[in-house]
């Protein structure tokens, strides 16, 4: 079995770092975020979100009502910042391995945590055309509600996957009501199946939150 983070993780790490996203979200940017009010106040919780820009995270986190654990590329851990990401609590993913990401993700739901992650795996079009397979091993695996978000406006048409908006740049965010999968079997048949139903549940409530808006999404500029 692969080896989890365990204790490694900081699971206080969210009591601090969600006000850093809060402040993020409405003091530097002007963030509308939209349908707060549908989030579970407690129990394990699967976010799934789109991804646009190099911004989400961050965004994500401080507009999540609780406390949240996101899956982070491993890249960031080390970087001239990643001491944040370890103290934030925030879960390390290695793109090409990521099963011990999964058990700690697993673990932390079966805390009553909430879990953030971005099933398109990197930053694109955010229209969540693909979706890969670790946010449905999570659901089929956890038995978690799944509340999906559509992030908007932190990539403009035409800027790179790693444009950063200026100060009070407006942006959105949109989460919607908690879903629970169908009664999906365990196993590869299943895990398919949620990545099917998990897809199009993104995809409908990316463009409801587009449509809502008035927000468009950023043309293909490439991924990374």
């Amino acid at each position: 079995m692969a080896e989890r983070l365990g204790d490694d993780l900081r699971r206080w790490g969210p009591k601090w770092s969600r006000h850093v996203g809060m402040f993020l979200a409405k003091g530097y940017w002007n963030t509308t975020i939209i349908g707060r009010e549908h989030f579970p106040k407690d129990g394990p919780v699967i976010v799934a979100c789109n991804h646009i820009g190099v911004v989400d995270g961050p965004l994500l986190h401080g507009c999540i009502p609780r406390g949240s654990h996101i899956f982070v590329k491993k890249e960031f851990f080390t970087s001239k910042l990643g001491f944040l990401m370890d103290w934030a609590g925030q879960i390390p993913v290695d793109r090409e391995n990521g099963r011990a990401s999964l058990l700690t993700a697993k673990d932390l739901l079966d805390e009553g945590r909430v879990v953030g992650i971005f099933p398109e795996g990197t930053r694109g079009k955010g229209r969540a055309e693909s979706v890969h397979a670790g946010v449905a091993w999570l659901a089929v695996n956890s038995g978690a509600p799944i509340v999906y978000a559509a992030s908007l406006g932190t990539r403009p048409e035409g800027a790179s996957v790693g444009y950063v908006p200026a100060p009070r740049s407006k942006l959105h965010m949109v989460f919607s009501p908690p879903h629970i999968l169908p009664d999906i079997p365990r196993g590869r048949a299943g895990i398919t199946e949620a990545m099917e139903v998990i897809g199009e549940g993104l995809r409908a409530h990316v463009d409801y939150a587009v449509e809502l808006t008035g927000i468009q999404l950023p043309g293909d500029e490439g991924t990374r």
